[in-house]
């Protein structure tokens, strides 16, 4: 098992190629603990499983197998611009990770925003080989019965697409979260860096277009989540202002075992604007032994 202490970006990167046109970047801690849980991160411009779980991963490292995945064209994996509907593209390619590495057990998913969609995707597709699952704010169960869609997260990463300049990126970060001291200029200048190359634009693009193309359906995760038979564990900031709070309720009432927890004073980033709290909560329901 990796000490604490030594758990850094370098130490913890590996790579896999997964398919023979598609390699992926990931971390991996806790070497040696029996159970896994991936971790998938959210969609925002320069997003990464790094950018979003470095500070996590230590933690969870204590009492699981980690792997914090860079999905399909985020981080430095690699950026493809021909696939399938993202959730189908996201999840497949974590299937042929696990494959490729030798995890045939199941796999616990944390997922956050696009990685929610990508998880809940991955228990629909292999129910087999998924586990318990935490979803933070997630797309494509995310139903809005309140709040105005777009949303204002959803309208500021369009104004980034459009026209990717530093000042957009750090819009569309300050509706990220409810405390702007998190939101500082060295993380707006590594998120622009990973975010402004052509590779991640061209990326990001066909990413977008993907939920409205042909399979557009596979995004509606809402439609299908009755299906899941996995405890699924909701957390939402109730200040979300990206996937706001009411668009929990459709998927607190389709999914049999899902239970909501609620963060006051945070936005979309419950893992790091709640911290101690959102660790404790995910150790908690992914260790109870009630199936």
């Amino acid at each position: 098992m990796t000490a604490i202490d030594e758990i850094t970006y370098e130490s913890t990167s590996r790579f896999a190629q997964v398919r023979d046109d598609l390699r992926l970047h990931y971390h991996e801690a806790g070497v040696g603990n029996d159970t896994t849980i991936v971790l998938l991160h959210g969609g925002g411009p320069g997003a990464s499983s790094w950018s979003n779980f470095a500070r996590n991963i230590p933690v969870l490292a204590q009492r699981f197998h980690v792997l914090a995945v860079d999905q399909p064209g985020y981080g430095r994996s690699d950026k493809p611009i021909e696939h399938p509907q993202y959730f189908v593209h996201s999840a497949s390619a974590l299937k042929d990770l696990l494959d490729t590495i030798g995890i045939t057990d199941r796999v616990h998913l944390l997922g956050n925003s696009l990685g929610g969609g990508a998880a809940v995707r991955f228990a629909l597709d292999y129910p087999e080989r998924a586990g318990r699952l935490v979803l933070m704010g997630p797309g494509g169960l995310s139903v809005n019965l309140f709040a105005p869609d777009p949303t204002e997260g959803v309208k500021n990463l369009g104004r980034f697409s459009y026209e990717p300049t530093r000042e957009n990126l750090e819009a569309f970060l300050r509706i990220m979260v409810f405390d702007q001291s998190l939101i500082t200029p060295e993380l707006v200048e590594e998120r622009f860096a990973s975010a402004s190359t052509p590779e991640s634009l061209a990326a990001a693009k066909a990413m977008g277009k993907s939920f409205s193309s042909a399979e557009f359906e596979k995004g509606m995760l809402w439609r299908d989540a009755y299906k899941l038979r996995q405890r699924v564990l909701l957390i939402w900031g109730r200040e979300d202002r990206v996937n706001p709070l009411d668009g929990a309720l459709v998927a607190l009432k389709m999914i049999p075992r899902a239970q909501l927890h609620v963060f006051g004073g945070c936005g979309h980033w419950a893992q790091l604007e709640k911290f101690d709290e959102f660790n404790r909560l995910t150790v908690d329901f992914l260790t109870d032994g009630v199936e």
